[in-house]
């Protein structure tokens, strides 16, 4: 009798060892599963930063009316996508600018005094550079990311 149940002790062991050999195993997986997910996730935050913001720009500049002026320049000394419009017989500019870790917006009548830190956040931005040259706006990203806009005529003008 103690033969058998020396048998039944070993097969138990070896039924526990294996559990424990294919809980670590599936452990493992897991650990490096969430891994790779959290660099993953990461990763697409960062595009998704980067792609709305330069998103953000191309929809403003799209959605502007013809006969609209949009021009870029400093504003506060960072560079700033400037579109006019006349409302009322008074003009108004929207500002889509870079400041302080932000994309901002501010719309404004031209004769009012405003500083960069007024605009309304938008979406995280380390920093925006725009260029406006032959009809061709340019807004590219500290990371890199770039986006090139070929205005209609008419609509872009260089100050």
């Amino acid at each position: 009798m103690s033969h058998k149940s020396e048998n039944h002790r070993i097969d138990s062991l070896i039924a526990l060892v294996l559990f424990g050999v294919f809980a670590a195993c599936i452990l493992s997986v897991l650990l490096t599963g969430s891994e790779a997910y959290s660099r993953l996730t990461a990763r697409d935050r960062e595009t998704f930063a980067a792609r709305t913001c330069l998103q953000y720009v191309s929809t403003k500049v799209r959605q502007a009316p013809l006969g609209n002026s949009i021009y870029v320049e400093k504003f506060d000394g960072v560079d700033s996508l400037c579109i006019s419009e006349n409302i009322g017989g008074r003009e108004y500019i929207t500002r889509v600018y870079c400041f302080d870790g932000w994309l901002r917006e501010i719309f404004a009548s031209a004769d009012t005094e405003s500083s960069a830190d007024d605009g309304e956040k938008i979406i995280k931005a380390d920093s925006l550079s725009l260029k406006l040259s032959d009809g061709l706006l340019t807004a590219e990203l500290s990371d890199g990311e770039k986006l090139m806009l070929s205005l209609r005529e008419g609509r872009g003008s260089e100050r």
